[in-house]
């Protein structure tokens, strides 16, 4: 990876887990981050993010699910105080094949800010957050 985080007094939260009935943890040891497991509910998450004032919530699905567990998050964030809280999804998110740009635009309409389709670089997430992160610490 390429990106490195600055200079300074940098210290990030984030809240990571696999939603609904999902049992895998594939990727979710990466970072040193508030790791809530699998089978994470909507409102475990957004629990963990307001106890650790977490700077981003990253959201995995690989059975295929997400469809239905991802429904109303932002919502969720926003009658909890963080409407403006990053939210991160990656994985098989939907039963079947569908189109990687039907499913990408259907969880933009459900909040999410970032979504990841299944096998991508594990780098490209890693990269959006140190950015998004960087951006949210410097801003006024």
């Amino acid at each position: 990876m390429t990106e490195t985080i600055p200079d300074g007094d940098w210290r990030f939260s984030v809240v990571l887990g696999a939603i609904g009935a999902d049992v895998h943890v594939v990727g979710a040891r990466v970072l040193d981050v508030v790791n809530l497991g699998i089978q994470v509910t909507q409102e475990e998450f957004i629990d963990a993010a307001v106890e650790s004032a977490a700077d981003a919530i990253l959201v995995s699905s690989i059975y295929g699910h997400g469809e239905i567990d991802c429904r109303g998050m932002r919502e969720n964030c926003i009658e909890r105080g963080l409407g403006d809280i990053p939210l991160f999804l990656g994985g098989n998110l939907v039963v079947g094949r569908r189109d990687w740009a039907t499913t990408e635009a259907l969880f933009k309409s459900y909040g999410f800010d970032y979504i990841y389709p299944p096998g991508v670089d594990p780098e490209v997430p890693i990269a959006d957050l140190l950015r998004v992160l960087t951006e949210r610490r410097a801003a006024p």
